[in-house]
């Protein structure tokens, strides 16, 4: 026990005692004594609040493992990123070669749990306090492009090429003919897909209506197996959704003088994904929404409760057709070559970079990739999402041979 704990204990018998001897005093009577002893009381409260130690026998006190944490890091170099502390590490790989980074950023769980296997980089200031130790710092556009975060195994998994995908206007087979929802859905659906993955790139509709009106197919044939072979080596779209509404439907009470006017809605949304390099339907979805979800009150009560109807639907399908993109494997196609020149169907918006190296395979039957013929390196971006390279192995390549990225190029 310190001495500021002895001090604590002395000036509580110091009260104890002279609160006792206060009630045993006869020239104090009952209305003296309880006004007292309330602010002897109140007085003992404050003290311990705002006291400058913590007495040892106080029975809230700071977790032993956050202080061994502190304690731990408390001469490393940790960094705020995304509102998660990373610790700054060596790169053990970074004598490899020029495209390994310097330093790497560990999240600091990892980084303790096995520290045994990591180099931290010690903070060039001693006598670092601990909040400094978690203070976001900046770094230099130099530094940025030699460090590079190194991210737990399931984050790793992400890849950073984009699908792309159309999502085709909605059969709106509501009953009320003036009202049309299918656009409007298919719209908001985009937005909620990209709202829960990072890994889908949408195919602008429009465009693809006025080129297929160009060559005289009717939009209804987007499904068969010439729609979606223009798709995918056209445009080089991996999956297109496409699917029917039927409502929403609306029940309304009118307003009266002790009650507002009420509405509730329900809507219900088939569609289905189909791969456009195999013409398989991956999956059939189905969704409405709970009643009771959109219930709304007061003016345009109605209106209200359609939209709300919609919303809820969307957003149990956006869940659940992110996830199986999520899944679905990135390609994309030669597009024309020239000479020794080979240009892409996907560049920049896709997520590619220039010195990315591309593996050629020769499409097989069925919708299913050849064997490994070829290889290309990306020098440049052309147009909105297109880009060029060169052969580096092999020769010959062909019109709509299928491209990944090398396994070396990590993906």
């Amino acid at each position: 026990m310190g001495q500021e704990d002895v001090e604590s204990g002395v000036d509580f018998c110091t009260i104890l005692g002279y609160t006792f001897y206060c009630l045993q005093s006869e020239k104090m009577n009952l209305r003296e004594i309880i006004p007292r002893l309330f602010i002897l009381i109140l007085l003992f409260v404050l003290l311990l609040v705002f006291g400058c130690s913590t007495p040892s026998w106080f029975p809230i006190k700071a977790g032993p493992s956050y202080k061994a944490k502190m304690k731990e890091l408390l001469d490393k170099e940790v960094v705020m990123i995304d509102q998660e502390e990373y610790v700054k590490i060596l790169n053990p790989k970074a004598s490899d070669g020029k495209d390994q980074p310097t330093y790497l950023y560990v999240p600091v769980n990892e980084y303790l749990s096995k520290k045994e296997t990591f180099t931290a980089i010690t903070s060039p200031v001693e006598g670092v306090k601990k909040e400094s130790s978690v203070t976001p710092t900046k770094a230099s556009p130099s530094l940025l492009e030699e460090e590079t975060l190194a991210l737990s195994p399931p984050k790793l998994a992400v890849s950073r090429l984009k699908k792309k995908v159309l999502i085709t206007y909605f059969d709106d087979r509501t009953t009320q003919g003036e009202e049309v929802f299918g656009d409007w859905v298919a719209e908001k659906l985009m937005n909620e897909v990209n709202r829960r993955t990072l890994q889908v790139l949408f195919a602008d509709y429009q465009t693809v209506k006025e080129f297929f009106e160009k060559k005289g197919i009717d939009l209804k044939d987007l499904e068969t197996p010439k729609g979606l072979q223009l798709l995918n080596e056209v445009f080089g779209v991996h999956a297109l959704v496409a699917g029917e509404l039927t409502g929403p439907y609306v029940f309304a009470t009118k307003k009266t003088k002790d009650q507002e006017a009420t509405a509730s809605a329900i809507i219900k949304i088939d569609m289905r994904l189909v791969d456009t390099f195999t013409g398989k339907t991956l999956k059939n979805f189905s969704a409405n929404n709970p009643i009771i979800a959109a219930k709304e009150k007061g003016s345009f009560s109605e209106e209200k409760a359609k939209v709300k109807a919609i919303d809820v639907t969307i957003a149990n399908l956006g869940r659940s057709l992110g996830k199986e993109l999520d899944g679905m494997d990135w390609f994309c196609r030669i597009a024309k070559v020239e000479g020794e020149d080979v240009y892409m169907n996907a560049g920049k918006l896709t997520g590619l970079q220039v010195g990315d190296v591309m593996e050629v395979f020769r499409p097989g039957g069925s919708g299913e990739q050849g064997e490994v013929k070829d290889k290309i390196r990306i020098s440049a971006f052309i147009g909105i999402d297109a880009s060029m390279g060169r052969l580096i192995q092999g020769k010959n390549p062909d019109v709509n041979d299928i491209l990944k990225l090398a396994k070396s190029e990590g993906t």
